[in-house]
Formats: C-alpha cells, structure tokens, sequence
C-alpha cells in the first residue's frame, strides 16, 4: 500500500511539473512573439518617417489593392507622419492571439501642420513567415489620407 501511494505522489508531482514547464514555454513564445510584434510596430513606424515607402509596403498586408506606386504617393501626400522618438509610440501593450496574428495597442504622435498630435487605437498585426505586417488601411487613417471619391453619374 505504501507503494502504491509512494508511486502515485510520484506521478502526480511529474504530472504537475510537466504542466508547469508546459505553461511557463508557452508564457515564453507568447513574450516572444509579444515583443516581436512591438518591435514590428515601431519599425514600421521608423520605415514611414524616413520616407521608405518601398521598405514599408513590404511590411503592409496589400491584398494586391494598391499598387506599390500609388501607396508612396498616398503616404506621401498625407497630412500626418509618425513623430521622432518618445512621441513616436506610447502607453504600448499586445495582445497575442496566437502564433500569427497580434494586437498592438497605442498611442502614436503624428506631426503634420506645425505639431504633434496624438492617437490612441489598436492595430492588428499578422506574420506571415518571419515577417510582422500591418493593414495598409490603419496607416491610411493614422496619416490623415483622404481615400478617392467616386462620382458615379447617371446615364439617361
């Protein structure tokens, strides 16, 4: 009987630390892709500020919608771009969902217009590879971007 409740302790506590590490590698790719994510973000960031729109792109999920062209004259044109240092990106937090996709939230300082202005929303990023990306959509809105209007006009 001592053995058996000797061995069963036994497995119970394998058991437990078997968990234990489980959770604490997960906690650790988590961390890891956490970081990941957030440095992404501020590259991102870096990339519009120094004009590499070409750099940037590569970092856009696109969906083929906008030419590569087109989203440097758009970002180019727009009335906001990210500040320089601290007021680039603050009050940052991530949230993993999993492997591939992130929720990066913060508060970006934009300069356009003679001062910085600020926006606090979130941003899902996706990997795709080794690669974190951002929708061109939410840099359209952080830059201030009017999108084309349409003017449909009735054929009589």
């Amino acid at each position: 009987m001592k053995y058996f409740i000797t061995l069963l302790v036994a497995l119970l506590m394998t058991v437990s630390s078997i968990t234990a590490f489980a959770r604490s590698a997960y906690q650790t790719d988590s961390e890891a892709s956490s970081n990941a994510a957030k440095a992404a973000f501020e590259e991102i960031l870096d990339l519009w500020r120094a004009d590499r729109y070409d750099d940037l792109y590569d970092r856009t999920q696109h969906g083929g919608k906008t030419a590569k062209e087109d989203f440097a004259r758009k970002l180019g044109n727009a009335t906001f771009k990210p500040a320089c240092c601290w007021q680039k990106m603050q009050d940052v937090s991530v949230h993993v969902e999993n492997d591939d996709i992130a929720v990066v939230r913060a508060k970006v300082g934009l300069e356009g217009d003679g001062e910085i202005q600020y926006k606090t929303r979130t941003y899902r990023m996706v990997r795709e590879g080794d690669v974190w990306r951002i929708s061109q959509s939410d840099l359209f809105s952080l830059a201030g971007a009017k999108a084309k209007k349409k003017v449909y006009k009735k054929h009589r």
